[in-house]
């Protein structure tokens, strides 16, 4: 990757090209949608963390609902207000469930 300005890539180049993995089906859209975000920040003053924040969030819970969908809709269903003592405790497992099942689908 050649530096432009500021340690800024240049406009031409795709610095996720290389090394971006191609997302699930569903997310695929909001994955392009990004990387566009970060393409256009790369010729604005503001960094693509902030411009891109929102797709960033939305690319990463598709991610994660499409690989762990059950688990996901777990934590949102118990975690999502407060509640009794077994709501919590149930809501802590549910969130053991996602990252044990997110943990499952990583590169060893």
């Amino acid at each position: 990757m050649t530096g432009g300005s500021a340690g800024r890539p240049d406009r031409e180049s795709d610095p996720y090209a290389s090394t971006a993995l191609p997302v699930p089906g569903p997310c695929a859209s909001t994955q392009r949608a990004l990387a566009e975000c970060h393409r256009r920040a790369a010729r604005g003053p503001l960094q693509p963390e902030v411009l891109c924040r929102h797709l960033n969030r939305a690319l990463a819970e598709c991610v994660v609902t499409a690989c762990c969908p059950d688990e996901t809709e777990a934590v949102r269903t118990l975690c999502g207000s407060a509640g009794t003592a077994l709501k919590r405790t149930q809501c802590q497992r549910a969130r053991i469930d996602l990252s044990l099942c997110l943990e499952a689908h990583q590169d060893p």
